[in-house]
């Protein structure tokens, strides 16, 4: 009896890069962000050097935070749409409390609101099960008005930037960033967090799938309340950075990056359903809006057509990274 031997397919050369692709998510982001840059020195050539580095690191890492906030609580099949209202809260309460009050005094007042912001959206998302969304932005109204508020109890004493938040938001050390000292500590943290602790596990359990983990014991409540309540003081950290780096507070200071910091997150492949994504792709997803932001500004374009070109590369590159991230 005769066998004929089978000769192998060769694999075509799409499938082996998608493969490649789906072993290795990070690289269709580095590629991208590469491909930005590299768009940015042909339309402006001689921009990128050692300054512009040092400049776009230091306006990604304000947006990287907030957007470590959306990776963790986009985990649990969440969202944080309050984070940019704790963020401009603790700016604005730093810069009016300085003036008058003990430094160590004035970082804790600070710091209370967004805290508390958190807490509030993890028991009304925990215990009273809300959706994170309504949630998140009730929360969010509530504190834009309490903070209206409050500047009208402080508008006769001023306000002023804490020389040290200066110092760290837009200073340089051998041409490398201050800021990089609170980022890259932060950023090995959150990360260490979410591979190699149990509360990281949970998050991921919860968000793949919340019926299951509560058969295993997991108290949902409590992984929920910690979440938010984490949330809420990276967003407070988030405000005092930015507004070293801006050195004007107001408002409305970190509102603008409430949505770009989700963007982030789901462009470094974070699910919008849960139980999939990490924090390093969502840097590299900061970066890469950054870049993105600075191409569109070099290109003059109103700003209806900047937010427009804005959203769909934003939903492209999402469709076709989640693609990929789909076939591993």
């Amino acid at each position: 009896m005769s066998s004929t031997a089978t000769i192998p397919q060769p694999v075509p050369l799409g499938r082996r890069i998608r493969r490649f692709m789906s072993d290795y998510p990070l690289v269709p982001l580095i590629i991208l962000l590469i491909a930005l840059v590299v768009a940015l020195q042909i339309l402006r050539p001689g921009i990128v050097n050692e300054r512009w580095i040092a400049n776009t690191i230091k306006f990604a890492i304000p947006l990287a935070i907030l957007a470590g906030c959306q990776t963790m609580t986009m985990l649990t099949g969440g969202i944080d749409l309050s984070v940019g209202t704790a963020a401009t809260m603790s700016a604005f309460i730093i810069s009016t409390q300085w003036v008058n009050q003990d430094p160590a005094v004035a970082f804790l007042i600070a710091m209370a609101p967004p805290l508390l912001i958190g807490l509030a959206n993890g028991i009304g998302v925990g215990v009273f099960r809300v959706h994170p969304l309504i949630m998140t932005l009730g929360t969010s109204l509530i504190g834009i008005g309490c903070l209206q508020v409050y500047q009208r109890t402080v508008i006769a004493s001023g306000t002023k930037v804490p020389e040290f938040l200066a110092w760290l938001g837009t200073g340089l050390t051998y041409g490398v960033p201050n800021a990089l000292l609170l980022f890259v500590p932060l950023a090995a943290l959150i990360i260490f967090t979410l591979r190699r602790t149990g509360f990281g596990r949970l998050l991921y359990a919860v968000g793949d799938n919340e019926h299951a983990a509560r058969l295993s014991g997991v108290s949902y409540w409590q992984v929920i309340v910690a979440l938010y309540g984490l949330s809420g003081l990276l967003a407070g950290i988030t405000g005092l950075l930015y507004v070293g780096l801006i050195k004007a507070p107001s408002l409305s200071l970190v509102e603008p990056l409430v949505l770009p910091s989700v963007a982030a997150a789901v462009i470094g492949g974070t699910s919008i359903f849960g139980g999939r994504g990490g924090y390093t792709g969502t840097i590299i997803g900061a970066l890469i809006l950054t870049v993105l932001t600075t191409l569109l500004t070099i290109l003059q374009m109103p700003e209806g057509a900047r937010r427009m070109l804005f959203g769909a590369i934003v939903l492209l590159v999402t469709a076709a990274y989640l693609r990929i991230v789909e076939d591993r």
